[in-house]
């Protein structure tokens, strides 16, 4: 049985991408979280879950932050990018960092069930409408190279990179992963050889620059 995980904050939309799924699978088994800890929750739980369908926006995700997490700690789960936003340059970084695909809110029941069916039997999902722009744009400096290197790190390291990128202290880090403050220097060693940085700041930034702004808050 094919199982999927519908992640964004707004219900009505996850009830129209659990009919577009349902159109397509009608057995498939549905989870459903409204932001990036709930669906690392889902995950952890179910970790037979197949493809995510991630808000771009979705609270605790940060842009490409969520999609850069779900890589590193379920490389074996694809996870497609959902958003009201068309850009095509933003839709070539999240290709960069490992989108399977990127779907629009304003996509109508048969794009979105065409995009779902290529996503599952593992082919790359664009738009129609969008293939050619995203095509033509021009590559974000330095995304392929921090995609690869992220990709190096472990889960736990990239569990530990998150956290360091929102300024906790070894000690706290310690303490929400349940490892000892020895083990989170450790890491830290490899992160910082792994990322080609130099201290916590230069790792944070690297985190951070995957962060997008919602043009949807800033209206």
């Amino acid at each position: 049985m094919t199982r999927l995980l519908i992640a964004d904050d707004h219900p009505l939309y996850r009830l129209a991408l659990t009919q577009a799924v349902r159109g397509v699978l009608p057995e498939a088994d549905i989870t459903e979280a409204e932001d990036l800890p709930g669906v690392q929750a889902a995950l952890a739980a179910h970790p037979d879950i197949d493809l995510v369908l991630l808000d771009l926006h979705m609270p605790g995700s940060h842009g490409l932050v969520g999609l850069a997490s779900l890589r590193a700690e379920y490389p074996g789960v694809a996870v497609a990018m959902i958003s009201a936003h068309e850009d095509p340059a933003t839709i070539r970084r999240a290709l960069a960092y490992g989108a399977a695909g990127y779907l629009t809110k304003r996509a109508d029941l048969g794009e979105l069930q065409a995009g779902l069916r290529a996503v599952l039997a593992c082919e790359q999902w664009l738009p129609p409408s969008l293939r050619e722009a995203v095509a033509s744009a021009p590559s974000e400096p330095g995304d392929r190279e921090t995609a690869a290197r992220l990709a190096t790190l472990s889960p736990q390291q990239f569990k530990v990179l998150t956290r360091v990128a929102e300024g906790r202290l070894n000690k706290q880090i310690a303490d929400e992963l349940g490892i000892q403050e020895r083990t989170v220097k450790a890491h830290m060693s490899a992160i910082f050889e792994k990322l080609g940085v130099r201290n916590r700041t230069q790792a944070g930034v690297l985190l951070g620059s995957l962060s997008l702004s919602d043009p949807a808050r800033e209206a």
